[in-house]
């Protein structure tokens, strides 16, 4: 697969990296009526390259033609083995996309994530049976491919999926630990109290016998819930504060590094490292709202002129 991506980000660069390959790349591609060309750049980000990848898979043969006429033929377009692992490449970046955008965004719980990686390690086990008996449904490019060319062994494509669920067994493994709290954390009025931790198992009781806090609990959110259970339910409220206070993916991290990559270029000289703090402080706490309330109260009122 490594090849695969080689020879695409080669042939991209190739027209993207030239204004003149550019432009006569997109005269071809408007007299075919394509109203898109290719993106630029697909060794930035994950989600880039699978545009890039999809983009390259639908333009396959106007760029086969381009490269011809530039007397750079790529050869990999007659393979058939070639096109087979392009077009599987496709269809898994695309999947992975899918899954990445989910993982994306502000004020998410840990579990909601857990719950978008567990789905997709269901789907990969049943991608990996159905690749086994042949059956290319979920692969829509790679059904494509095969309805013109003959696909011999299909234990490559399922040996992939494969190694992808093992990849995503050992770097999840730590939702696999805290399965037992998510679920805890997730739906308190029904576990079992007895598959509970002693410590746990009383106040799991009390809960479950609470018709007010089940009703509030259908009602609220999961955060806003878990407040009203204080001081009550020490320990179920010490699992939820845990969970709460995890950060599920690096997000959050990343957004506060592209504000200060934007911000802190060569053109700006006079920011100092003063200014750039304080921009970061705005981007982290762009979603506080502030309690005008409490800080006029707790503002000293300073009384001129008084006798």
């Amino acid at each position: 697969m490594d090849n695969v991506m080689k020879v695409v980000i080669q042939t991209v660069n190739f027209i993207r990296s030239r204004s003149l390959n550019h432009g006569q790349f997109d005269s071809l591609l408007r007299e075919k009526d394509h109203i898109y060309s290719l993106p630029y750049n697909p060794e930035v980000r994950w989600l880039s390259r699978g545009a890039v990848l999809r983009r390259f898979f639908d333009l396959r043969e106007e760029i086969e033609q381009f490269m011809e006429e530039k007397g750079k033929p790529v050869l990999e377009f007659h393979s058939a083995e070639w096109m087979q692992d392009l077009a599987f490449m496709v269809d898994v970046t695309e999947h992975l996309n899918n899954l990445n955008k989910p993982l994306q965004g502000r004020n998410k719980v840990v579990t909601q994530y857990y719950d978008s990686i567990r789905s997709f390690k269901l789907k990969l086990s049943l991608w990996e049976t159905q690749l086994a008996g042949g059956d290319a449904a979920h692969f829509p490019c790679l059904k494509n491919v095969r309805a013109t060319q003959h696909v011999a062994d299909m234990k490559r494509f399922k040996d992939k999926i494969t190694g992808l669920l093992r990849e995503f067994e050992q770097r999840f493994q730590i939702f696999g630990e805290l399965e037992k709290d998510f679920k805890v954390f997730c739906s308190p009025f029904t576990v079992n109290p007895s598959d509970l931790p002693v410590s746990i198992q009383l106040e799991i009781i009390d809960l479950q016998c609470d018709s007010d806090l089940k009703g509030k609990f259908a009602a609220a959110g999961l955060d806003t819930f878990y407040q009203n259970l204080l001081p009550g339910y020490p320990n179920l409220t010490a699992l939820a504060a845990k969970l709460l206070c995890m950060f599920g993916t690096t997000y959050l991290c990343e957004q506060v590094f592209s504000v200060m990559s934007i911000n802190k270029t060569k053109l700006r000289s006079r920011l100092t490292h003063k200014h750039l703090n304080h921009i970061l402080k705005l981007a982290a706490t762009q979603d506080v709202t502030p309690d005008i309330d409490a800080l006029v109260k707790a503002k000293r009122c300073q009384v001129s002129g008084v006798k």
